[in-house]
């Protein structure tokens, strides 16, 4: 079987489907809508969205007539493979997915020992699922999850396996919480910066930033605050603020937070943080009237000024 229905042009590609070529995402589009096809599901491209909008699952008997697939992770996934693997990646994805929409996964075994909390973007989910869980950072919410059989579960409703909300929460945190971190200190512009690139619960380690400061980074309660970037879900930079140094590791940051959140599966946010005993605060702004891309945010740099004062 195969489809035809709103095929699209390279035209209209921009960065939804980065970092793919317009020519590899108009590829990569059309593999995704006959593996589809071919399991019954007829798609059409939604050209606003980066997303594949179902039309029609009646061959399929699977009932999901409306739902979206999104490619961008798909995307980020292929594009370190040679494009002749493309078409059984893809195949195997779809594969994949449409299995768990026969059998989605059930209530995590054990939740005391299989639940961790999960940093997710909020518009990555449905806005009724998502709907009224407070955002740990601007765009971020924080979703109790398991891993099944290598399929990540995020569960909205524990209360269909016994556990409130607050209760999966807490149960979620404090496991995330005994995570044990692989840190990597890397060069960038002539500063050290902490890696946590280990694994997909990586990012999610910012909610226990203060562990992973005096636990993995032998850190504890640092007297300017730390830099943090959190692009993508399998990435955690840290910074150790102890003097001016601060600026070019701001700088080394931003330009590894563009690359990961443009190419890597699982995007989070492109914003940096000052993080001291205040709080988070946003290291630098974006007003449309200023000729600079990024502009120091005030708390910022007021830290700036406090340090220069010291040198």
């Amino acid at each position: 079987m195969t489809t035809q229905h709103n095929v699209p042009t390279s035209d209209d590609y921009d960065h939804l489907l980065s970092p793919l070529t317009p020519t590899e995402a108009d590829h990569l589009v059309r593999l995704a809508m006959t593996a589809l096809a071919d399991h019954g599901v007829l798609t059409c491209y939604l050209h606003d969205e980066g997303t594949l909008l179902v039309t029609s699952a009646t061959d399929s008997g699977l009932g999901i007539e409306g739902a979206v697939f999104g490619l961008t992770n798909l995307a980020r996934t292929i594009s370190a493979e040679p494009s002749q693997q493309w078409r059984p990646l893809v195949e195997h994805h779809f594969d994949c997915l449409l299995a768990r929409v026969e059998r989605p996964p059930g209530a995590p075994p054990d939740p005391e020992r299989e639940l961790y909390l999960r940093l997710i973007a909020r518009a990555s989910v449905p806005g009724e699922l998502s709907a009224g869980i407070p955002e740990f950072l601007p765009g971020l919410i924080a979703v109790p999850a398991s891993n099944q059989n290598g399929t990540y579960a995020l569960h909205f409703q524990p209360e269909s396996f016994g556990l409130t909300w607050t209760e999966a929460h807490r149960i979620a945190l404090t496991n995330l919480n005994q995570f044990t971190d692989t840190v990597s200190i890397v060069e960038r512009d002539g500063v050290e910066l902490a890696v946590l690139g280990d694994s997909s619960w990586a990012a999610s380690r910012a909610l226990v930033l203060d562990t992973v400061l005096r636990e993995s980074l032998q850190v504890e309660n640092p007297r300017y605050g730390v830099l943090v970037a959190l692009p993508a879900r399998h990435l955690l930079v840290i910074h150790v603020i102890r003097d001016l140094a601060v600026l070019p590791a701001l700088s080394a940051m931003l330009h590894l937070t563009h690359e990961a959140f443009e190419s890597a599966p699982g995007p989070l946010t492109r914003s940096i943080y000052l993080v001291d005993q205040s709080g988070w605060h946003p290291a630098t702004t974006s007003p449309a009237d200023h000729p600079l891309r990024h502009h120091l945010a005030p708390h910022f740099r007021s830290l700036t000024q406090t340090l220069a004062g010291l040198e």
